[in-house]
């Protein structure tokens, strides 16, 4: 289990892969494989009990006719309601199938019958640690049509919270994918119009309405989200010139898919579920917990409101310190810090977050620090925004980052969370009028590379908590 990474967070895929991955055991075993898309790599395997992720991954690779590159893009992952992890190259899958249980009731909240109950599917998805320029470097169409099916899936399941403007350019690629050029009154978009939810997440779907209710007839009503996404079907670039066959196309629509999701702070994460204390409300003073699902990535971390679909908080490593804890007879936490205000004045601010998986999160961050630390730096013509881009999408009307626009669901809403604003005295937790030098936390990137500044209190600025 060591370094592997887990998720109890949002059911999002994993609710598809509740399903067994292996039919035999004995010296020669069938081990079933699953992709994002739901369909499964069958693999006659010998050895079961002592054979490697890296081994498995190999035989995938070969049954699919992959290039090299997918080695590093995908991982193989033990996935089920209750839990996901990302594989090592060096782990058993067989062996930890068999300690699932022991690992449900570590890094979980299962009961005992849900632990009973669970098993985990392999799936080939992909891999947390490989970088999203990497990615704009890819032209295969197989790798490229299985990462746009990944992130198709954490799109329309809210694991990765959008826009409604966003959620229509992506849902108009899909439409584009699914049922070809934009042609009005088409029998095949009039046969799908009731299954909105394959455009957009559900949430944004409302009962009732048909995606191309406009080719029904006079009087005939669709939804904002529905009008938007109609729009932006139409909007759809098609590949011109040699290479404009149908392949070719597919391929240019999986790209802008991928591209465009790369707009979004949290694409890539790994996923893990948590609590976070509600600030305090009304005449009682009354709060509570609100579940959340924190993504971590190699840029940063990011905290999700369950059930309002938005994020909470988005920091970049270089804006937080954090470390994690786990007293007994008491729930392991996992704290962020960093910069904030109070009542107008610069304080560090510390989040708490409730989880089982708090060791795993502060091992994931670690690490990704690391490898960011180690990389190379990106070059400039390999942003999102360079001369990569597909020509799958049209381009904004305007040139303002998309991901800035006020109300955002993507921008943090610091003011819905209950944090601590302290410094560390020697004694205890303290509220301050600060003068930044000094950390809670010694777990941050160098101060030569992070922008996060702390606070020292002075003889005269303490004020008892």
């Amino acid at each position: 289990m060591e370094g592997a990474e887990g998720n109890a967070g949002q059911p999002g895929p994993a609710e598809r892969s509740h399903r067994s991955s292996v039919s035999s055991v004995g010296a020669r075993a069938d081990v079933l494989v699953y992709l994002a898309d739901d369909t499964v790599v069958p693999l006659a395997v010998e050895n079961l009990s002592s054979i490697s992720a890296h081994e498995l991954h190999r035989a995938v690779r070969e049954v699919l006719q992959l290039p090299d590159v997918a080695l590093e893009a995908f991982a193989l992952w033990l996935v089920s309601p209750l839990l996901e992890v990302q594989l090592k190259p060096k782990h058993q899958p067989y062996k930890l199938g068999r300690q699932w249980p022991e690992l449900l009731l570590r890094f979980t909240d299962a009961s005992d019958d849900d632990v009973a109950m669970d098993e985990p599917s392999l799936q080939f998805r992909r891999n947390v640690f490989f970088p999203k320029r990497r990615e704009l470097q890819i032209h295969d169409e197989e790798v490229l049509r299985l990462l746009y099916e990944e992130a198709k899936g954490n799109v329309l399941t809210a694991r990765y919270p959008c826009d409604l403007e966003d959620c229509e350019v992506l849902g108009a690629l899909v439409c584009r994918v699914q049922l070809g050029p934009y042609q009005p009154g088409q029998p095949a978009a009039c046969a799908l119009r009731e299954k909105l939810d394959s455009f957009l997440p559900a949430h944004l779907c409302k009962r009732g309405h048909g995606l191309f209710a406009a080719f029904r007839g006079r009087g005939a009503k669709t939804g904002p989200g529905e009008q938007g996404l109609l729009r932006a079907y139409r909007q759809v670039k098609e590949v011109t010139g040699d290479n404009s066959d149908h392949e070719a196309a597919l391929g240019s629509h999986y790209r802008a898919y991928i591209l465009k999701c790369h707009e979004l702070p949290f694409y890539g994460c790994a996923f893990f579920h948590g609590e976070v204390d509600k600030p305090a409300q009304g005449f009682l003073h009354r709060g509570g917990r609100k579940p959340v699902t924190v993504a971590i990535s190699l840029e940063g971390v990011h905290v999700i409101d369950n059930r309002e679909k938005h994020v909470l908080l988005g920091l970049r490593f270089q804006e937080l310190s954090w470390d994690h804890t786990s007293p007994e007879e008491e729930e392991p936490v996992l704290w962020l810090e960093f910069d904030g205000d109070s009542e107008g004045m610069p304080v560090n601010k510390l989040l708490r977050i409730y989880s089982k998986q708090a060791e795993l999160m502060s091992g994931l961050i670690e690490y990704c620090i690391e490898l960011s630390q180690a990389a190379e730096p990106a070059l400039p013509q390999e942003s999102a925004a360079g001369p990569h881009e597909a020509p799958g999408s049209s381009p904004p009307a305007t040139q303002r980052p998309k991901l800035r626009r006020q109300g955002s669901v993507v921008c943090s809403r610091i003011q819905h969370l209950s944090t601590i604003d302290y410094v560390e005295d020697g004694k205890g937790i303290k509220r301050v009028k600060p003068k930044r030098t000094t950390s809670f936390f010694s777990r941050q990137l160098s101060s030569s590379q992070g922008s996060y500044t702390v606070v020292q209190p002075t003889d005269d600025s303490l004020e008892q908590s």
